[in-house]
């Protein structure tokens, strides 16, 4: 294993958002050298929480026990509470402190917002589901760095809006360059648009 993903779950976590990601880093296939990510869950404490969508996910460790010097990346998905009041607030501050050490961070969704009341975005290039979104979170500062794409890396950053799942972890593998540049394209390519000529790509690799 490369090292560890540590992957934040809590209440109403929107199940969509994070698969491809957490899948590819964890089995290491088409990477730039042999091994993928131990993928490990990070909760408000170790008791389960309970997907958007059902699921019941018991927590590997509590977010007091997570430190930026075990991690290779935090990801931090969407979910209703970001946007229910400041229940999520200690992960965006967790976040600063990765960000601070210069450990990178990859949050999607609601989870912009969340940053955003911390101030994480205010000097990082960002985007996220519409500008407005943010513009409406107390706080934020940060409209000339944002960004109208599917999803951006601003240094240690990466953010995406709530229908970009695939471009989401596209950046993330480009900010942990796990795949060479054609490789990464074709992945994209594949999951994004049903490329079928990026599979043979993704094959020779």
């Amino acid at each position: 294993m490369k090292g560890i993903v540590h992957h934040a779950v809590y209440d109403t976590l929107a199940d969509w958002e994070t698969g491809h990601a957490t899948a590819h880093l964890r089995n290491g296939r088409y990477m730039r050298e042999p091994g993928g990510y131990e993928i490990v869950t990070v909760g408000p404490t170790t008791d389960p929480i309970v997907t958007m969508g059902g699921l019941r996910i018991t927590p590997d460790l509590a977010l007091e026990e997570l430190s930026p010097a075990d991690s290779a990346l935090l990801i931090l998905p969407g979910a209703d509470l970001w946007d229910a009041g400041a229940e999520l607030a200690p992960f965006a501050r967790k976040a600063g402190e990765f960000l601070d050490a210069g450990v990178p961070v990859a949050a999607i969704c609601g989870a912009t917002a969340g940053l955003a009341r911390e101030g994480l975005l205010d000097d990082r290039d960002h985007t996220s589901a519409v500008v407005q979104y943010l513009e409406a979170q107390a706080g934020y500062a940060g409209s000339k760095h944002y960004l109208d794409r599917d999803a951006v890396l601003g240094g240690d950053l990466v953010t995406a809006g709530p229908t970009e799942p695939v471009a989401f972890a596209r950046e993330i593998f480009r900010r942990l360059d796990v795949y060479r540049p054609e490789v990464l394209d074709a992945w994209f390519r594949l999951f994004s648009r049903s490329d079928a000529t990026a599979y043979e790509v993704l094959m020779a690799a």
